[in-house]
């Protein structure tokens, strides 16, 4: 979880307001973050997509020992 904050607060930072505001959100959604603690202690990868007009970052946290 600390990578997936710290990458999506340096993307959001290299974004413009309107493309940085999903991400902005995610760092504060505290339900997600548990959401995404649940997908990787079941063994599950979890995603986070942004993007702007010209590029699309896919974050993907695996689980320890996991590359699902």
């Amino acid at each position: 979880m600390r990578w997936l904050r710290e990458r999506t607060s340096h993307i959001t930072d290299q974004l413009d307001a309107a493309h940085a505001q999903p991400g902005h959100y995610w760092l504060t959604d505290e339900a997600e973050h548990e959401r995404a603690l649940s997908y990787l202690a079941a063994g599950t990868a979890y995603q986070l997509t942004l993007h702007d007009e010209n590029t699309r970052y896919m974050l993907i946290a695996y689980p320890p020992g996991g590359t699902t």
